[in-house]
This record gives structure tokens, C-alpha cells and sequence, in this order.
């Protein structure tokens, strides 16, 4: 909140020259046409800032309504007064860039996630993720997005970018290829999966060029189906922070369409309102004034658990192919922009009733769904969640500044970084090494269950390419398919959410436990089969 600027003093903040008219300035010459947002602003934390703060050419705009100001998006101008979070926000990690989940030592080592995901492209480059400071660039440069189009412009040096303020998109990189916006592999290794929805996850930056769900309408300069190449060369600014805050009021809200589409879904399953303990109230409304729908909702508190669900949840964002038929399914579907708003336990039931597969696997021909990272939606009815914690209460905590002020912390980083700040707030009788062992011990008990469901599905790939070998009837391998379908949904949901073991270890056991027991099943059903072809012999 702007609590302690006058406009002045503000706008020199942030460092900023308007060719401010009084017309311009005079909140009242808006009010005629953006009469809504006018009365929500006046009675809100930021009534005192001017719209001129955040928009340009509004004398222009005034002059011809045709002429649209434009909307400074940078996450630093918000920073010139919240600088506490602003600067948290964007510290970055200690782990290094373009580290490997499939090492030997990572979530998901090869060779097995090679194997499981067959030809997919997650199979070009599988990377951790980095500090949000680097969300949008390392994205963009991944060996699996754009085909190695996009590059640091100081090549391996762009690592030693300092944390505690944003940085612009196209300051780092470099487009090699200025001249098209041919959207294909340029390098070896490389894959070009980019597509448009990618950037929703990453920015808000064309978020007034964007209909709801990403549909093809008049006005809306991008789609689904856009040009991916077109759609990221505007995209400047990563983790934006009205993803989470309405800047007219101020107010805790969402703006990702696809979590407000799964939010306003009457029937089928919501985890958020099935298992979530104490949900907050969203208010949807249309914001859209460029003539085609858009859609915003506020809350009636602040859930970090909805805020964070933007992003950390498992979600559809690329063309895939109809269940059964393998008819292919493009990006004018809605299903290439969804959540389906559901965890491990219900996952593969839902995406058996929409009929929706991402990929097929070479090796069993079975059709499978390549998951992402369904963080949200796993910490819903956990232990955690049902005791009141939210993503906030162990990513984001209160902190004490030196002068013995608190703020949100906003480097949403491992709560190991700050104990007593997160788990000794609850567990008052533990120590901070106390706490570290405890999350150490639930960690190398699911790493364990992981391997475990892995060396069995391992057995099934094993009996899978005997009994093609062995041309075992169609009939059994299509019963044997449908089983390591369960077993992979099951089995990759785990390697893609980010801390399983923590946020849910109880479900993640379970699910683990029935990918071993499918794979295993797989497993006998194939060795049967391939007896029963040997007998006939």
C-alpha cells in the first residue's frame, strides 16, 4: 500500500516523467467511462494513488477513446513504495541455473525418466526450478521451449544476475533470429513445445490483449493459437505482482483464467471446495472494457493457497489427442488451457472423463498425461492444511526488520531458509535442528516409495518389450496399456509436484503404492502372455 507517499514524492520514486495535464491526472475524467473501477478505487489503500501512476498517453486516450493508454506492468514500480517485498520477492536462490531433475542425485534421475517418458519433450531438459526472479528467462531459453532461438545475451554470465530487484526479459536475452518468427528447433537437442497459453503461468504482461481462456475473439490481440514466437517477444516481465494484488484496490486476488474457469466449474470436482479447510469467497467479475470478455476475481481475505494455485498446480497448456481414438486435439480446444483442479487421488479418473492424453508412449503404446506440478491442489486436506498453514504460512512468512517492523516476506523459497519464522511458530517445543532431521526423515522415506514404484514399472517396460518381441495378442497388451496408464499418472505426478513429501506425504505414499501395484500387475499379466505364446509354440 501507498501509505506513506504523497504523488509527488512517489512518482520521483519511481523515477518516472509524465507529461502529466490536469486533465490527465484528474481522476474524474475517468470516472465517465470506468465508473466501477473509479468507485472501488476511491474507497481502497491505493484511493490516494493517481491513474497516471500506472498508465501513459491518458491525454491521448481522453483526446480519442480509440487510442488505448498503456499500463506499466513493471514490478518495480510497485517496489518504489512496497520495497521490503519488492526486494524479497525477487532474492534468488542458491541453486544454480539449468539444474538437472534427472541427475542422478535429482527427483526424477535417468535413465529410467527417459525411459517412462519416452520421446516427450520434458526429455530435452527437465530443470528444477530457480528463484521467481528468473521465471520468464529460464523458461524461454529451455532446450524444450523455443528450440534454442533464445539466448543470454552474455552467455553463461547471465548466472551471476544479483538478486533484490526484477529484471526485463529482452535486457538478458537475445533473439537469434529476428528476422521470422519461425517456431522450430534451430539447435540439436533442442525441441520447439512452446506455445501461446505458456506465458499465463510466467506473466501478466498481455493480459489486456488476452480474452478469457485464451479464446479467439475480435479485439484480443493474442490466442491459444498464436504464433508462440510473437506471443513471448512481448512478454517482458516476470512474476508480476498483480498476479496476487489488485492495483486499483489493493485487494488479494486471482487473475489466471484457467484457475477462475476450474473455480466456477458447477459440476465435477473442485479440491480446492471438496478438501481445503476454511476456503476463502471469490468474487468473479468481468474486466474486460476492449470489448471482449476478461476476467478477474477477489477474494474476501487474502489465501496465498489460491494466489500460489495461479501457477502451482497441474495444469493442460498444449495440444494433445483424444483418449482411445488418438484423434489429435489443437489449440482452439479449451482443453489446451485447463486445471483440472484435482489431486493424485482423483488425477486419472478426471482425464479418463475428458477424454484428454498428452502423449503416446513408444515403447507400450499406451496413452499417457504429462503432468507438471500440482502443488496446490496436493496440500488441500493435508495435516498441514487442516491445522490452518497456508503456502504463505511456511514460503512466505513475517518477518522482523532490524528497526523491529514485520513484513511479508515474499521470497517464496524453502522454509529451511527461516525455521523459527515457520515451523517453530507451531512446534514450539522443537528446535530448529530438531525440525531439519524431521523433514530430512520424511524425505528419505518417500524417496524410497519413489524408487520403489520405479523399479517396478522398470519390470513393466522390461516385459513390455518381450512380449512385442514375442507378438503377444493385442488384446493382452491393450489390457496390459490401461495398467501402466495408472501406473504413470501415479508415478509422474510425484516427480513433477514440487516438495511431495512434504505437502501431502500421506497421499503421496498411497498414490506411490498404486503405481507399484499396477506396474506390477502389468508385470504378470505380460510374463503370463508371453508363456501362453511360448506353449503354443
Amino acid at each position: 500500500m501507498f501509505r506513506h507517499s504523497p504523488l509527488p514524492l512517489m512518482l520521483a520514486a519511481l523515477g518516472l516523467s509524465f507529461a502529466m495535464s490536469a486533465s490527465a491526472a484528474d481522476l474524474s475524467k475517468c470516472t465517465s467511462c470506468h465508473g466501477t473501477i473509479a468507485k472501488d478505487h476511491a474507497g481502497a489503500a491505493h484511493k490516494d494513488v493517481a491513474c497516471s501512476t500506472c498508465h501513459t498517453g491518458l491525454d491521448q486516450h481522453l483526446a480519442n477513446m480509440k487510442t488505448r493508454p498503456t499500463v506499466n506492468f513493471d514490478p518495480a514500480a510497485c517496489g518504489a513504495c512496497h520495497t521490503d517485498q519488492y526486494k524479497s520477492l525477487f532474492a534468488t536462490s542458491d541453486r544454480p541455473a539449468r539444474q538437472s531433475k534427472k541427475d542422478a542425485t535429482g527427483p526424477a534421475p535417468n535413465p529410467f525418466f527417459d525411459r517412462a517418458m519416452g520421446t516427450h519433450g520434458f526429455t530435452k531438459e527437465h530443470d528444477l526450478p530457480r528463484a521467481h526472479t528468473f521465471m520468464a528467462i529460464d523458461q524461454f531459453i529451455v532446450d524444450r521451449a523455443f528450440g534454442g532461438r533464445f539466448e543470454p545475451k552474455e552467455g553463461w554470465l547471465y548466472t551471476t544476475l544479483e538478486g533484490g530487484k526484477s529484471y526485463k526479459v529482452w535486457d538478458v536475452l537475445k533473439d537469434n533470429h529476428p528476422e521470422s518468427n519461425e517456431h522450430k528447433p534451430f539447435k540439436p537437442g533442442t525441441a520447439a513445445a512452446g506455445n501461446a497459453v505458456c506465458w499465463t503461468c510466467k506473466s501478466t504482461d498481455l493480459m489486456l490483449d488476452w480474452a478469457y481462456m485464451g479464446d479467439k475473439v475480435d479485439g484480443a490481440k493474442f490466442h491459444r493459437g498464436s504464433n508462440a514466437v510473437d506471443v513471448v517477444r512481448s512478454v517482458n516481465h516476470g512474476i508480476n505482482c498483480n498476479f496476487c494484488h489488485d492495483p486499483h484496490t489493493a485487494q488479494p486476488r486471482v487473475m489466471r483464467d484457467a484457475l477462475i474457469d476450474a473455480m466456477e466449474r458447477k459440476e465435477g470436482p473442485n479440491v480446492y471446495r471438496d478438501h481445503a479447510a476454511n476456503p476463502a469467497k471469490l468474487t468473479v467479475k468481468d474486466a474486460g472494457v476492449r470489448g471482449f470478455t476478461r476476467k478477474i476475481a477477489t477474494m474476501d481475505r487474502a489465501d496465498s493457497r489460491l494466489m500460489c494455485a495461479q501457477c502451482h498446480v497441474e495444469y493442460v497448456c498444449n495440444p494433445g489427442q483424444e483418449a482411445g481414438t488418438g484423434k489429435a486435439i489443437g489449440m482452439g480446444s479449451r482443453l489446451t488451457n485447463l486445471f483440472p483442479w484435482v489431486n493424485a487421488d482423483d488425477i486419472e479418473a478426471y482425464y479418463d472423463k475428458i477424454g484428454y492424453r498428452d502423449f503416446k508412449h513408444p515403447l507400450t503404446g499406451a496413452q499417457l498425461v504429462k503432468l507438471q506440478h500440482p502443488d496446490a491442489e496436493t496440500f488441500f486436506g493435508s495435516k498441514h492444511d487442516k491445522a490452518g498453514a497456508t503456502c504463505a504460512s511456511c514460503h512466505m512468512p513475517k518477518v522482523k526488520k532490524a528497526d523491529g517492523t514485520t513484513y511479508t516476506n515474499h521470497w517464496a523459497t524453502s522454509p529451511r531458509h527461516y525455521i523459527k519464522e515457520t515451523c517453530l511458530t507451531c512446534h514450539t517445543d522443537k528446535t530448529e535442528k530438531q525440525m531439519e532431521a524431521s523433514i530430512d526423515a520424511m524425505h528419505g522415506y518417500y524417496t524410497g516409495k519413489l524408487r520403489e514404484a520405479e523399479s517396478r514399472m522398470d519390470d513393466m517396460f522390461n516385459a513390455f518389450e518381450l512380449a512385442n518381441a514375442m507378438n503377444v495378442p493385442e488384446e493382452k497388451l491393450a489390457e496390459a496399456r490401461k495398467l501402466h496408464a495408472t501406473a504413470h499418472i501415479n508415478w509422474e505426478y510425484w516427480t513433477a509436484v514440487n516438495g511431495a513429501w512434504f505437502h501431502n506425504p500421506d497421499m503421496a505414499v498411497r498414490s506411490l503404492a498404486k503405481c507399484a501395484d499396477a506396474a506390477q500387475k502389468a508385470t504378470n499379466l505380460l510374463r503370463a502372455a508371453v508363456k501362453e505364446v511360448n506353449a503354443k509354440k
